[in-house]
């Protein structure tokens, strides 16, 4: 790794709970095409992408790390060897610790690399005044400070922290002393934070050398960083990935504000003015979102009449509004959220509600993704339910059997190989097959185009759990 490239740390924990429906734990909203074609993450990562930077480093939940891998091939990032490095948390334990994992992955290549850590949900208009941004806290990161993004507000926000700028620093002109980090204030006291003009967003990016980075942690949380590099130390890597080990888990749950940047005094803030939005609520993605006349922000098959001011989403049935002003409407294949746009921070508690209620759609989607491609809900009844599954070219599924169920496959797109017992089975479009209780039993698509298929399940038990894997390409058990 060059000295003089930054290596770009994108964090990707998090669920966005706030932006329920669309974003749930088994499909983040930094997984979303929530303002372009491309998803959160691709953007983030895109950011980071040129002869400037490193490959990119990629900490994440385990349960995410196929989704992460196709997005990253998806937008052209080599993954493994030689290209992104995608790091799996077996615990989530907030910034803190994946961010010193991150600095102990480096500085195993090059103890002085500079690390760009950024989350992956965030939105940049501006990428050349981003870039700006980040020449002037790469200055000031190699004379040992560890710099933070701090926004210039635009609104007197309640949802964020703020970072009060002090006394410029002399030797990296555009970067400040931090005078004090404010948790997220009143509305009175965020208005008085905008006139005064000395306070900012905090972003949640910031950049410093791996050894500067490593060195402060040491002082101010050694538990935390003996419990990271037990963590590094017994990492196994498998497939792309980086999976650390199981010392992991017994990090402190603490963030990198508290853990090191309100208590080391090599903290610093460069200001920037780059169109950003951390889209931490509907209302937050309406007013990231392009606008028609009357202020509306639509996705999806939508048709309003005589609304305005609200967002309308739709992911696939045609959601129609009528003379409502300043509402949210999101329609997913299985859930609806109607609210006023003001009251966008209470989804939390709604799907705090849902947990409690245990409903599935609280965390779940209907379409589950996995490493060969997703499946998809469509009818559940007693002893019986169906299926929509795809398969990704050249992908196949766990050579495995069940206990309690049989499945009927139909091939309604692409070709499938399908193994049953000791046959071999070539199935084409408008094909079937029967898999009988207890068969062990396997699905390749070997063609180029993606396999589509509908599964008709019948039995005493229909769970995910009633399964047995005898083989997994994926490394699954």
């Amino acid at each position: 790794m060059s000295q003089d490239r930054v290596v770009p740390v994108v964090l990707s924990g998090g669920v966005g709970t706030r932006l329920w429906p669309l974003s749930r734990e088994g499909f983040p909203k930094q997984f979303w095409p929530l303002i372009s074609d491309a998803s959160m993450l691709q953007e983030t990562v895109a950011r980071g992408t040129g002869p400037d930077f490193a490959p990119p480093m990629v900490v994440c939940a385990e349960a995410h790390r196929f989704l992460v891998a196709e997005q990253l091939r998806d937008a052209g990032v080599a993954v493994g060897s030689g290209g992104a490095r995608i790091v799996l948390e077996p615990a989530a334990r907030n910034s803190a610790p994946a961010i010193a994992a991150a600095a102990v992955l480096a500085a195993e290549e090059s103890p002085h690399a500079l690390l760009w850590v950024m989350p992956s949900d965030h939105v940049v208009k501006d990428l050349p005044a981003l870039h700006a941004a980040l020449g002037l806290a790469c200055a000031a990161a190699k004379s040992g400070r560890i710099v933070t993004f701090g926004m210039r507000p635009g609104s007197p926000e309640t949802g964020f922290g703020y970072i009060e700028a002090g006394a410029p620093l002399a030797e990296a002109p555009g970067v400040s002393a931090i005078a004090s980090f404010v948790e997220k204030p009143d509305l009175a006291r965020a208005q008085a934070f905008l006139e005064g003009g000395k306070h900012l967003w905090n972003a949640g990016m910031f950049v410093a050398s791996a050894s500067t980075l490593l060195a402060e942690l040491e002082r101010l949380q050694p538990e935390l960083v003996a419990s990271v590099r037990a963590a590094v130390e017994d990492a196994t890597r498998d497939l792309d990935f980086v999976r650390l080990g199981a010392g992991f888990a017994e990090s402190p749950n603490i963030s990198i504000d508290y853990a090191v940047m309100e208590k080391t005094a090599h903290a610093a803030v460069v200001p920037a003015d780059i169109g950003w939005s951390d889209v931490g609520s509907w209302d937050a993605l309406w007013q990231a979102s392009p606008k028609d006349a009357a202020g509306n922000a639509t996705h999806g098959p939508v048709e309003l009449l005589d609304s305005k001011g609200c967002y309308v989403r739709s992911e696939g049935i045609l959601t129609t509004v009528v003379g409502l002003t300043d509402v949210v409407l999101v329609t997913t294949e299985d859930a609806v959220l109607a609210l006023p746009r003001d009251r966008a921070q209470d989804v939390k508690k709604l799907v705090d509600q849902l947990k409690a209620k245990k409903r599935p759609e609280a965390g779940a989607h209907r379409r589950m993704y996995r490493p060969w491609g997703h499946y998809e809900g469509l009818i559940q009844g007693e002893r019986f339910q169906v299926k929509k599954i795809l398969v990704r070219p050249g992908q196949k599924l766990s050579l495995q059997k069940h206990f309690h169920r049989a499945e009927h496959w139909v091939v309604v797109n692409g070709t499938a190989i399908v193994e049953r017992d000791a046959e071999k089975i070539l199935l084409r479009e408008n094909e079937s097959v029967y898999l009988p209780l207890g068969c062990v039993h396997r699905m390749e698509n070997p063609g180029m185009i993606p396999l589509t298929l509908i599964e008709v399940q019948s039995g005493s038990y229909l769970g995910e759990d009633d399964i047995v894997r005898f083989e997994d390409t994926y490394g699954r058990v």
